[in-house]
């Protein structure tokens, strides 16, 4: 095969930033691999189509880590894009930044030019907000931000009074002046489609000559000669091929698959390495470490008045909601589940928030063990509140189960393995009550369903938040970004500790989690990561 100035694996949410921005020059030739393939679905374009993209593995890798003692010993599901776009294409359409602290933690932690005021252009550049520019949002990118406090439920206005009714403020932003408050969540939709990574970044790059994408490519090992990386091997069509990249190699595979390629390269914990065989290129235990996440429980409330729950599942409800999106483009298909949030402190002491809740219009039955990992709507009108801790103190980890690239690495969770986790979700939970029990809420309430009211005390919530709890589907730092290779896998250049030539631009370079949700985060990585290449080449 050819060789190019840059090698790209993964078209996701980082991976097609760094493509886009790379070739922008139309001299550099720039190649992606990306081991999913079209997103050509009508069910990606579809906004509440992601249910749909949930397990199926035409675009999801479908994930499962190892039974979970922090969560009553069930196996999670794990839903990862596998698709042009990568998880971009099949989430749930946040747009959320983070709080600008976390940033301020990344450099604090000796990250030079991860602060707030050194990301925040990147973000800013990045978005399209079609509620009009101002000091902290901008217009003209190529990510449209969309306002939908216009197309909500009236359910959801209700639970914006119940926060308000509490002392939250109403925030028509969450990534303006302030996180903290009740707002309705922004969302990368225009014109009632999902705008995903691939189609505000690797499309555009396609128009150019130099851009070359190759779907269904699994890249399978690192070439690294003298120390340097010089290609990417990988299967494709039942062929094992190499590209050579002149320039840089950009690992994008996202915080599950860059470190499981990592290791197969001979880039990783020594002991593990040895066990499997894999002669080591560069001993490094934190590949695979350091695994964050945010760990969610719904509550469920049978209404007395009418929800989503009546259109999502009936037949008639669905040809009409059907019908109203293909005619109109609008309607609960046009949106994300998510249609209300907010950030909240659980303790008025502490100086940020610390709790992330989520209000749905409708509510649906949890997974059943052994069955399918989808939701079904429940038969009664309903809708459901959850909440997750903003920056979780467990922590997982991530390691290859055999040399064959093909297996899924082993990924051990560790949810809520930490007190503090636990003490937050339980005080979370508790807020949801209160919620709930708000006049703005309880006149429409018929009665709490899941867990129910005789669940009470801190060990029966705690007991039922292992019972029903899991991922908000945000794995991050598995290739923290440090200053020295003892504590870190890549430089805050974005440089892989120990190596020249190879870079990594996605999640798993997060120093620690933010708070939020992570794809606007995962993007703006990508623009800087671009930055940093195209300055170290010139």
């Amino acid at each position: 095969m050819k060789t190019f100035d840059y090698v790209i694996v993964g078209a996701g949410s980082a991976g097609c930033v760094v493509a886009e921005r790379l070739s922008a020059d139309g001299r550099a030739t720039v190649l992606v691999l990306e081991a999913g393939g079209s997103d050509r679905n009508f069910w990606i374009r579809m906004p509440l189509g992601y249910a749909r993209c949930f397990t199926d593995p035409e675009v999801n890798w479908n994930y499962q880590p190892d039974p979970d003692p922090g969560l009553g010993g069930r196996v999670n599901h794990w839903p990862r894009g596998r698709v042009l776009g990568g998880s971009s294409s099949i989430n749930a359409l946040v747009w959320m930044r983070g709080h600008p602290t976390d940033f301020d933690d990344w450099r604090a932690a000796g990250n030079a030019g991860w602060s707030y005021d050194d990301v925040l252009p990147a973000f800013r550049a990045l978005e399209d907000n079609r509620a009009g520019a101002d000091q902290w949002r901008a217009t003209g990118g190529p990510v449209p931000i969309a306002d939908m406090s216009r197309t909500v439920h009236p359910l959801t206005r209700r639970f914006l009074d119940a926060g308000a009714e509490l002392g939250l403020p109403r925030n028509p932003d969450f990534n303006g002046a302030g996180q903290e408050g009740v707002g309705v969540y922004q969302q990368n939709i225009a014109n009632g489609r999902r705008v995903s990574a691939a189609d505000a970044f690797l499309k555009p790059a396609l128009r150019r000559r130099n851009v070359e994408v190759l779907t269904h490519a699994v890249a399978t090992h690192i070439v690294v000669e003298a120390g340097r990386a010089v290609g990417v091997e990988f299967l494709h069509g039942g062929e094992r091929r190499i590209a050579r990249a002149r320039r840089e190699i950009v690992l994008s595979a996202g915080s599950i698959a860059s470190p499981q390629l990592l290791q197969l390269s001979g880039i990783g914990p020594g002991d593990l390495l040895a066990r499997h065989g894999i002669p080591v290129v560069a001993d490094n235990p934190h590949v695979g470490d350091n695994l964050q996440d945010h760990q969610s429980v719904n509550y469920a409330w049978r209404a007395n008045v009418p929800t989503l729950n009546r259109l999502l599942r009936s037949w008639w409800g669905k040809a009409f909601i059907g019908a109203r999106y293909v005619l109109t483009r609008s309607g609960p298909l046009a949106m994300s589940v998510n249609q209300g949030g907010g950030f909240l402190r659980s303790d008025p002491s502490l100086t940020r928030p610390n709790l992330q809740i989520y209000f749905q219009a409708n509510s649906a039955i949890p997974p059943r063990p052994g069955g399918s990992a989808m939701r079904e709507i429940d038969p009664w009108p309903g809708f459901a509140m959850g909440v997750s801790n903003c920056r979780p103190k467990s922590r997982g980890t991530i390691g290859i189960a055999a040399t064959d690239p093909l297996q899924a690495p082993r990924i051990t969770v560790n949810a809520l393995s930490h007190p503090d986790d636990q003490a937050e979700l339980v005080a979370g939970v508790r807020f949801l009550r209160r919620m709930a029990a708000t006049r703005a809420l309880s006149p429409f309430i018929a009665e709490e369903m899941r867990p129910g009211s005789s669940v009470q005390t801190d060990e029966q919530l705690l007991a039922d938040i292992r019972a029903r709890a899991g991922t908000v589907f945000h794995p991050v730092s598995t290739c923290r970004m440090a200053p020295d290779r003892r504590d870190g896998v890549v430089s805050p250049r974005l440089a892989v500790h120990g190596l020249s030539g190879l870079r990594i631009a996605d999640a798993s370079v997060f120093p620690s989690i933010i708070s939020g949700n992570t794809n606007a985060a995962t993007m703006m990585i990508g623009w800087k990561a671009a930055d940093m290449i195209l300055e170290d080449n010139r």
